[in-house]
């Protein structure tokens, strides 16, 4: 059986698109590397912030909902998501740089012997910063060029996913017996797992947590998260396996950048796995990623009516020189 390779890419809900595109463009100085739409709900955008190159395991995915409520966070829920840094060094950086900008944090942390700094976007989605200085395994990807962030404190990739929930060891058993992964180290309620070549970009730490309420999903949650597989054969395999331990998938899903399969693995817990081409260079050049609204081949015709449906969004940034911000 071929293993998980590491996390794919986290998929959450926003209350805004063009305040997620600030935050991330000129807080986070992540690469916006497309612009596109929900293929499931085509008036509601998909924006995915990545690396450089917009490499498999480096992005973190947006939907702009219409109407939806507030998420409240709680157990059972896919609870915060980490970005990589190259350097505890770089984390230092970015507490001036949160307090500069007034984004709320926690300050460093350490966990599980990596230095984390937890912080929150306008919606109270939670994330991490996590230091990659004793990290091995999954290689980290490569920071946007030209963003706003000096290179050696940029983000490179994802980081372990967190995930809550109540019945831990029912999602022991899941992640070790299902989808392969190992425990490799606890502390308090926390529990690190990791899968493939391990590191930072292949795991996931399980919080056991029964006093929480269960969340509700909405925008501030996280919808999904994903993990890596090589191509459509192992995508296939993976398929047979979860239904022989009786889960329900979606079966093979063309998302025309990756290919997919999607299973809900716990309650309100939904997990995809996803091939890692062909990638989101194939319909925009280098220079201008994410800068127009890019719709899969099977959606094309329908532009005129799509564009009438999404607000524009300027997401312009070949023609704006950064000033790398040394603080």
């Amino acid at each position: 059986m071929n293993h998980l390779k590491g996390v794919h890419h986290v998929t959450a809900i926003t209350s805004s698109a063009e305040e997620n595109y600030e935050f991330f463009t000129y807080v986070l100085g992540m690469r916006l590397v497309k612009k596109t739409v929900n293929q499931d709900d085509i008036q509601t955008y998909h924006l995915f912030f990545a690396d450089d190159k917009g490499s498999a395991g480096t992005d973190m995915t947006f939907f702009d909902f219409p109407n939806i409520p507030k998420g409240v966070h709680g157990t059972n829920e896919i609870s915060k998501t980490s970005f990589r840094v190259p350097t505890d060094a770089a984390l230092d950086y970015w507490v001036k740089r949160f307090d500069r900008l007034n984004v709320k944090h926690t300050g460093m942390k350490e966990q599980f012997g990596k230095k984390t700094l937890s912080f929150v976007d306008f919606d109270n989605q939670h994330y991490q910063l996590i230091s990659d200085e004793h990290n091995s395994g999954v290689a980290a990807g490569t920071p946007w060029q030209d963003g706003p962030i000096p290179l050696e404190y940029a983000i490179t990739g994802l980081g372990p996913v967190f995930v809550r929930v109540a019945n831990f060891k029912y999602f022991k058993d899941v992640l070790e017996k299902v989808m392969l992964f190992t425990e490799i180290a606890e502390e308090g309620d926390f529990h690190l797992f990791e899968v493939g070549e391990g590191g930072n970009g292949a795991q996931i730490i399980v919080e056991h947590n029964t006093v929480l309420p269960v969340a509700r999903q909405g925008f501030g949650t996280v919808h999904h998260a994903a993990f890596r597989v090589e191509d459509r054969a192992v995508l296939d395999e993976w398929t047979a396996r979860f239904e022989s331990f009786g889960f329900h998938t979606s079966g093979y899903v063309n998302r025309h950048f990756f290919e997919s399969l999607y299973a809900r693995v716990a309650p309100q817990i939904l997990f995809e796995l996803a091939t890692d081409g062909p990638g989101f260079m194939g319909d925009e050049p280098y220079e201008t990623l994410g800068e127009k609204l890019s719709l899969p081949p099977f959606l094309e015709p329908k532009r005129e009516q799509i564009e009438g449906l999404v607000r524009p969004i300027d997401t312009v940034r070949s023609s704006i020189m950064f000033d790398k911000e040394y603080e």
